[in-house]
């Protein structure tokens, strides 16, 4: 027994701020963030099979399989729902590893929902949520397939509706870790919020952990200053996550694409529009 493959699409997010609000007695910190999802994907296959195998077809080579965020979130599932079926996992990867824009979390969580439904084990949102949460703090919100404010790791989650602006976002060809970003002396700590009706976009802009990544990576720093000399961008350009992409926001698509011409070779440039709903937003909440 055999399915046919389908395509299943895993988009890449920025975090519009990030602030670090606390250390947790876990090692984690609390945070408060805005998770902005953008239409830049990762493309998946599953190809479910009876034999109770998970076995990655292509894709993610470089990745041995106990480490791909994939596999693992196929086993998981799996062993939860203790369920006798297996699959074929073919993955086109788009969205570089280690940028700070997901898209291990987002592949995992698609993977998640993805099989869900092709398997028929019917968990609730909730408890893929639980489930993508032991797999990483970025997996929830891609589970929950929406822009989303975000608190707590990242697990406290309230949709959000953004406007559709454009993005260019610049990965420099380098990876920070994010490990040493939250240990590091540069991280800063801002008072939390108090909800989501105090926090503007255009005035709490800064990213607690941009001083310790340019520390550990001057190349953000520059790919930084090359982005705010660009004409028409909105606001100031900002850093995703621990890094090490950055990013400007454009109100026309226009205006993104005459920013990335200018940008240097050596890095990895894309263009992208923000979106508020994830494509596999029908599944993740079908069974809410």
């Amino acid at each position: 027994m055999s399915s046919s493959p389908k395509v299943w699409l895993a988009p890449a997010k920025i975090n519009l701020f990030l602030h670090i609000n606390s250390k947790r007695k876990d090692g984690y910190h609390n945070l408060q963030t805005l998770f902005q999802l953008l239409d830049y994907h990762d493309e998946l296959q599953f190809t479910v099979t009876d034999q109770g195998i998970i076995n990655r077809t292509s894709g993610n080579e470089n990745i041995a399989p106990e480490c791909d965020l994939i596999i693992r979130a196929a086993e998981l599932l799996q062993k939860n729902t203790k369920t006798h079926l297996g699959c074929d996992i073919s993955i086109v990867k788009r969205i570089p590893a280690g940028a700070g824009l997901g898209g291990g979390s987002s592949d995992a969580a698609t993977t998640l929902v993805a099989l869900n439904h092709l398997w028929k084990t019917d968990l609730s949102l909730q408890k893929l949520t639980a489930l993508g949460l032991e797999l990483g703090a970025d997996v929830p919100v891609f589970i929950n397939a929406q822009s989303a404010w975000a608190e707590g790791v990242g697990e406290i989650l309230s949709p959000v509706n953004t406007p559709n602006n454009y993005f260019l976002v610049v990965f420099v060809n380098q990876h920070t870790s994010t490990s040493e970003i939250f240990s590091h002396k540069a991280l800063t700590m801002s008072p939390m919020i108090g909800k989501i009706s105090d926090f503007s976009e255009l005035t709490n802009t800064h990213n607690d952990c941009l001083q310790a990544a340019i520390e550990q990576t001057e190349e953000i720093g520059l790919a930084l200053e090359e982005l705010n000399n660009c004409s028409n961008l909105i606001g100031k350009a900002r850093m995703s996550g621990t890094g090490s992409s950055v990013f400007a926001e454009f109100s026309t698509k226009k205006n993104a694409l005459a920013a990335l011409e200018k940008m240097p070779k050596k890095w990895m440039s894309f263009t992208a529009q923000a979106i508020n709903t994830s494509p596999i937003l029908k599944w993740a909440v079908a069974k809410r």
